[in-house]
């Protein structure tokens, strides 16, 4: 099964307590949860959650790793056969919803891009902005670059690469038969709580995450010396913090930047799973113990039925 949602949705906490009473295995699809060293500014379950019951893919990688969609749907793929063969149930729970489409239906099958282009893409980006970058993909790939936000970094390189690497646009590759897809009958329950109570939790979020030592998490990535463009330096909060450990930045306005990045983001993710993702459950509301309730009620009639 499948909890998806966007940021600070309440997504891990209902997880954890359906892994409880299911008996059943946490498996993360959050493209920034895989790295190590960032379990504060990630939200990361905590050690002590994570010792209550099996938790995977959390903080496998290291920060100057970088993690595919691909590369994340195969370790999701052995996680799942892991939790099938000691007969528990797979629970995928994250915010990223291109990890749990390549899990549920498959990926188009873009050839993988070589490590020297991945890093010259990301290099370009970052000499020479966002905005020059997309106005120069644009040239160059006018489908993608329409489809893009040019806040997007990630996705601006995403499509830079794939046409330099392979002479074809990605929305071509995009358009190919998907290949891949896990071969289970999956149970897809989407958390959409309302706008302000979202944004409150994030702002929420933010707060408890500098309480809790998110500044020392952001000195360590700064310390091993990573290039703007590499993935874990994307994680929400870290650019605005880095910017005031160096001093550009007072921390007001560096909070005040990223309570706004993390509100545009949860913006973007809500509606990415409102057009792309179709679930067996919908739940507009905000995280509670009866929402808890809710979601077992409704999970555990799936698995006597296979439907609801």
């Amino acid at each position: 099964m499948v909890i998806a949602g966007p940021t600070a949705s309440g997504k891990s906490a209902i997880a954890a307590r359906l892994a409880e009473r299911l008996d059943a295995v946490v498996i993360n699809a959050d493209s920034m949860q895989v790295y190590q060293g960032v379990g504060i500014l990630t939200a990361q379950p905590p050690a002590a959650l994570q010792a209550r019951q099996p938790h995977r893919l959390y903080g496998i990688m290291a920060p100057w790793q970088s993690c595919s969609a691909g590369a994340w749907r195969g370790l999701a793929t052995e996680a799942c056969r892991e939790a099938w063969q000691d007969n528990r149930l797979p629970v995928l729970v994250g915010g990223s919803g291109l990890y749990i489409r390549s899990l549920l239906q498959g990926l188009s099958p873009i050839p993988d891009i070589p490590a020297p282009l991945r890093d010259e893409s990301r290099a370009l980006l970052v000499s020479l902005g966002n905005q020059e970058f997309h106005r120069r993909l644009a040239l160059r790939d006018p489908v993608m670059a329409a489809r893009l936000d040019p806040g997007n970094s990630q996705r601006l390189v995403r499509a830079w690469e794939v046409l330099a690497a392979t002479g074809k646009s990605l929305a071509d590759w995009q358009a190919e038969p998907r290949l891949g897809g896990v071969p289970a009958h999956c149970c897809t329950v989407i958390l959409a709580p309302p706008r302000d109570s979202l944004y409150a939790s994030c702002d929420d979020r933010l707060a408890a995450m500098v309480r809790q030592g998110a500044l020392d998490e952001v000195a360590g990535l700064l310390a091993l010396g990573l290039a703007p463009g590499q993935p874990v330096m994307k994680a929400l909060g870290v650019a605005q913090l880095a910017d005031y450990l160096q001093g550009s930045l007072d921390l007001d306005a560096a909070l005040a930047l990223a309570r706004q990045a993390t509100r545009n983001y949860a913006k973007r993710q809500s509606t990415w799973f409102r057009h792309q993702l179709i679930p067996q459950m919908r739940l507009e509301e905000k995280f509670s113990e009866s929402l808890v309730d809710k979601i077992f009620s409704f999970i555990r009639q799936f698995l006597l039925t296979g439907a609801v």
